[in-house]
């Protein structure tokens, strides 16, 4: 095939390129950094070193900048993980079972099935990038505003999955995630709603909010749980999942990697939609989803798999198209821009030598990512060995400079830490926190792309069943939405019918014995 013709080819130009190679390990070494650490997502990786890209030659600044991307969406699974604190918005979905594993005793097991499906979810993106780039670009073009709602709605049909053992807890949950975030300038008039006149608010605070519930409550909760770090101190354990493990959840990873590389394909969604929706689907087929969210590996392994399978698909509408998946490759179009390189489809005809090198680095990176990821994984472990006196202030101390750091403003510090009681207390009585963080992420894209598929239809409804894709994916969120009550219903009928039967059977076995 021409593809894997070109793709040895870039093989051969990458060897003769030790300098380019060497940011690749810079770059995917600082993304895993970065993506660990709460609030420095692998958006401001890419921000930052955008400036130092300028005077590189174009395979080694967008190599370096690729190694970041593929770093740090892996990066935030790491504290996760270990510590609740989800480094990227993506990480919040593996924190649900990872760190249940973690205080079972598994946190090994739980890092080592995030690397490994890390590894494997983004190699799949990039193998579809190499080809199968022309094809999926045209099936990203029916992609309008209609169907990116239904994608959120049905984005937010998957809070009945990630509800726990309540579902009324979960909708309550989501719902005031959704009044949070109609807060902020109107998607389509621009004017300020809900804000009470602080302009800093004109942007849902989504980040610190999120680092609020998860990391910051988990902190506040520590200090009355005395024994909870000494629980989870062991020793990390296996890390490289046994084989007959792993096997099982290769079904999983697959599904979430093709998950991922199509949601990543769509403009406006990114890894941390991948990652709920790869979630909600594996836990849709597996036979034992009641084990989903109390430690389950599957659900660590679909996340990671979903979260890294977009990098590619958003890779891939922004080489062919112009158009960037998310935020980081809208910095990385900025990034080509500079280099004097105008994504689109003649790209690949002008600089298909530059773009197959440029994939072959991309395999580089991910192959990258797994050596230093496992390398470091010992060495992360033992934030476990601290002593609570010193982990739980760090943690506090994580949340707050991370949240100070993104717009360095204290109004987003104090957002984090009534983030962090709020979150406190809905531990503390049973309410999830995942679709809150959730509705936060799908209900702005869902507000957004309903009023301008409305606007587009002349204040028609009729988008919502004529268009394939938009009626499919609609019809998905019903289903998706209602099948926890259904199973619900479908197992409350067994129970009773057992019992009737166990009733007839005792009483068939007394009028027996009556008659002897």
């Amino acid at each position: 095939m021409h593809e894997i013709d070109m793709l040895l080819q870039g093989f051969e130009r990458l060897a003769s390129e030790p300098f380019a190679l060497l940011l690749a390990v810079v770059g995917v070494a600082l993304g895993i950094v970065l993506g660990a650490l709460p609030g420095l997502t692998a958006t401001m990786g890419v921000a930052i070193l955008l400036p130092f890209t300028f005077g590189l030659d174009p395979l080694s600044g967008l190599l370096m900048i690729s190694g970041v991307f593929f770093g740090g969406i892996y990066g935030g699974s790491i504290t996760a993980i270990l510590l609740k604190i989800p480094g990227t918005p993506a990480a919040a979905a593996t924190a649900m079972d990872g760190f249940e594993m973690t205080r079972r005793g598994q946190a090994g097991l739980a890092l080592g099935t995030a690397t490994f499906s890390s590894f494997l979810g983004g190699t799949f993106s990039v193998f579809v990038l190499i080809f199968l780039a022309p094809v999926l670009a045209n099936f990203a073009l029916e992609f309008s505003a209609s169907e990116s709602f239904a994608l959120a709605v049905f984005g937010l049909s998957i809070i009945s999955s990630i509800s726990g053992r309540s579902l009324v807890k979960g909708l309550m949950a989501g719902f005031v995630g959704l009044l949070i975030a109609t807060v902020g300038l109107d998607p389509m008039g621009g004017f300020p709603r809900f804000t009470g006149g602080m302009t800093e608010l004109f942007n849902v605070p989504f980040i610190p909010v999120m680092i609020g519930l998860f990391a910051a409550a988990e902190a506040f909760k520590s200090l009355e749980d005395v024994d909870l770090r000494r629980e989870v101190a062991a020793a990390l354990g296996r890390i490289i999942p046994p084989w007959s493990l792993f096997r099982k959840m290769l079904p999983t990873v697959g599904r979430s990697s093709a998950l991922g590389v199509a949601i990543g394909m769509i403009p406006g969604a990114g890894a941390d939609i991948a990652a709920f929706i790869a979630y909600s689907e594996t836990k849709r087929f597996s036979k034992t989803p009641e084990t989903f969210g109390r430690g389950e590996p599957s659900g660590v392994a679909a996340c990671e798999a979903g979260s890294n399978g977009c990098t590619g698909g958003a890779m891939l509408t922004m080489l062919t198209l112009g158009i960037p998946g998310d935020a980081v490759t809208a910095v990385m179009l900025g990034a080509l821009t500079l280099q004097g390189l105008q994504p689109g489809p003649l790209l690949f005809q002008d600089h298909a030598d530059l773009l197959f090198t440029l994939f072959a680095g991309m395999l580089v990176c991910y192959v990258l990512m797994l050596v230093l990821g496992l390398a470091s994984l010992r060495f992360m472990g033992r934030i476990l060995q601290m002593p609570k006196s010193i982990l739980t202030p760090a943690i506090l101390v994580l949340c707050i400079v991370g949240t100070y750091a993104l717009n360095n403003s204290m109004f987003d510090t104090f957002i984090m830490l009534a983030a962090g009681v709020a979150g406190y207390f809905m531990q503390k009585y049973g309410f999830p926190a995942s679709p809150v963080v959730l509705a936060l992420i799908m209900g702005p894209m869902a507000e957004a792309n309903f009023r301008r598929a409305l606007s587009l239809s002349s204040g028609s409804y009729d988008f919502l069943y004529t268009r394939p894709i938009t009626a499919g994916l609609l019809l998905l969120a019903a289903m998706t939405l209602f099948m926890p009550l259904l199973r619900h219903l479908i197992g409350k009928r067994n129970r009773s019918r057992r019992a009737a039967l166990a009733r007839e059977e005792g009483a068939d076995l007394d009028s027996k014995n009556g008659a002897e």
